[in-house]
């Protein structure tokens, strides 16, 4: 009977957390099909490459018109955003993961920024 309790509680508040990760997720994370309707309908987007300049060159290639800031020098760069504040940042990597980073990054720092979910694989699709 306590385990039965114990494992029903376990069960509420793992789909409770589930879905305010869900939601919070949902604030922050953007698709590449809205990021190429952004790029074409918003003159203000400011897209933030966070890959390397090795990856830049890469088969990947780059957006026009990005910022790049390595996803490792981030922190320390974050005040060259600063006239950004007010605008919609879309962050991007080669996956999706530093640039998830990224966004968690700029959001600590007060900005508006989301993460493009697959990165530039997805981009180039």
């Amino acid at each position: 009977m306590f385990k039965d309790r114990i494992l029903m509680f376990l069960s509420i508040f793992s789909s409770l957390n589930f879905l305010g990760c869900a939601q919070q997720d949902k604030d922050s994370i953007m698709t590449v099909q809205e990021l190429k309707k952004l790029m074409k309908d918003d003159s203000t987007l400011v897209i933030l490459d966070v890959r390397t300049l090795a990856e830049l060159i890469g088969p990947l290639g780059k957006i026009d018109n990005i910022i790049n800031i390595p996803i490792e020098e981030l922190e320390s760069r974050v005040g060259e955003l600063s006239k950004f504040k007010d605008k919609e940042i879309a962050v991007i990597c080669r996956s999706g993961n530093r640039s998830n980073t990224g966004m968690r990054i700029l959001r600590e720092n007060g900005f508006n920024a989301k993460n493009v979910l697959g990165g530039m694989i997805e981009y180039r699709k």
